[in-house]
């Protein structure tokens, strides 16, 4: 039964025993993600502190995530992983026995800031393997395979453990039993798994550390590429700049109890679990770069406008409205699924830098939504941030209109082509 399963699939055994650590990995990376700013902000901390705190952490995350797609061409997807997860592990120690009980920011920020530099090594370089390893046909499916387990495991188990922990264990010992999670996942994804070994063609010189600068120069040779870069960075900024404001106003503002925006926030990521599956498989029939533009873009920007208009106007009575606004923000973020497909077929020589480029974008979503609330929530207040991040979300629908697949047919519908590239295993 379980071979029929995996054949219906249509992906290797190898990566579908990745998913799983993946899965696990971030549910013990993100367990804190909904509720740490609130916590700090109740310590003491404002909520510019708290968001410089954040932006630092989405800094690290970022230059993680573009190390990650060169890195695995040069030393092999598992052993960046490997990497990603011992530098987390002691980011992690760090971060919860000095950082965050000083309560002295100086402090914070690098510990916390470690922790950033390890979970992308392991997820994103996770990606890159994906990227190699899954059939071009199946590709859109296999990278929404992949969205649906990190997202799952970020924002939606890790968000549900915190809610049925804090109550019991507290916020500290909360944080430390997210440690066992990740040990378990880099487990099932590393000790069980087999290693691959990218080999380039016979004529391509090997790929020393000189390419790391590849990374960054594909996305000025292929503008596409780099256009592609800049929409995956405003693909998630507003959920990682609405962690620093949004619980806050929700609670103090709105009325909502933290149990309530613990739901609506897991709600949102639930959602978007679902709709990254359906995402990848209807973007593989109707077309990628359209799946992104309207669905991902326009979907996103009206959405965003929703989730703070309908609990400012209703109050704490909207609580039902609200959580539906936020399981349609949830489900328009998967709509940027078909860009982990768009970017590596830009560039099938270079899939690894393609892919670094992504995953920059990715980080960056870290970075780039903290920051902003950092820097424009006192000038503008809150309804301004909202319309702020929903302008780049249409500014990245326009954008899309130049990021254009070579055949401009779905996916699904080209004739298979010869891989550029040979993966073998690793004994």
């Amino acid at each position: 039964m379980l071979n029929s399963l995996v054949k219906r699939i249509g992906l290797p055994k190898k990566i579908l025993l990745g998913y799983l650590g993946v899965l696990i990995f971030m549910a013990g990376e993100g367990l804190e993600q909904s509720w740490l700013s609130d916590f700090i902000i109740r310590r003491g901390l404002t909520v510019e502190e708290s968001g410089l705190m954040f932006s630092v952490y989405g800094f690290a995350v970022a230059i993680a995530a573009w190390l990650s797609g060169v890195l695995a061409e040069m030393f092999t997807a598992k052993r960046v992983m490997a990497a990603g997860v011992v530098i987390f592990l002691i980011g992690s120690v760090l971060f919860l026995s000095v950082g965050l009980p000083s309560n002295n920011l100086s402090i914070m920020i690098p510990t916390y800031a470690l922790r950033g530099l390890g979970y992308p090594l392991f997820a994103y370089g996770f990606l890159v393997w994906v990227a190699y390893e899954a059939p071009k046909a199946k590709l859109g499916s296999a990278v929404g395979i992949f969205w649906f387990v990190f997202t799952g495991g970020l924002s939606v188990i890790g968000v549900f453990y915190a809610s049925v922990a804090l109550p019991l264990l507290g916020e500290m010992l909360t944080l430390w039993s997210g440690i066992i999670f990740v040990l378990i996942g880099a487990i099932i994804g590393l000790m069980l798994s087999k290693d691959t070994k990218i080999d380039a063609p016979s004529d391509e010189p090997p790929k020393t550390f000189s390419y790391l600068f590849k990374g960054v120069s594909i996305a000025f040779e292929n503008y596409k590429i780099g256009l592609g870069g800049i929409v995956r960075t405003i693909n998630l900024s507003f959920a990682f700049g609405l962690i620093v404001f949004l619980p806050t106003y929700f609670q103090n503002v709105i009325g909502f109890t933290r149990d309530q925006w613990l739901s609506i926030y897991a709600f949102m990521w639930t959602i978007n679990i679902i709709f990254n599956l359906l995402s990848g498989v209807i973007s593989d029939r109707c077309g990628w770069t359209n799946t992104v533009m309207w669905f991902g873009c326009v979907g996103s920007a009206i959405c965003v406008l929703l989730i703070y208009y309908i609990p400012t106007h209703f109050g704490v009575e909207g609580y039902t409205y609200t959580m539906l606004a936020a399981g349609a923000l949830g489900a328009c973020f998967a709509g940027f699924v078909p860009l982990s497909a768009i970017m590596p077929t830009l560039a099938p020589n270079d899939k690894g830098a393609a892919m670094s480029v992504l995953n920059l974008g990715a980080g960056l979503c870290a970075f780039v939504g903290p920051l902003i609330v950092t820097l424009f929530i006192t000038p503008l207040g809150i309804e301004g941030i909202i319309w702020l991040f929903s302008g780049l979300y249409i500014f990245g629908a326009i954008l899309m209109k130049f990021v254009t697949l070579p055949e401009d047919k779905p996916i699904g519908l080209l004739s298979e082509k010869d891989r550029v590239f040979e993966v073998k295993e690793v004994p």
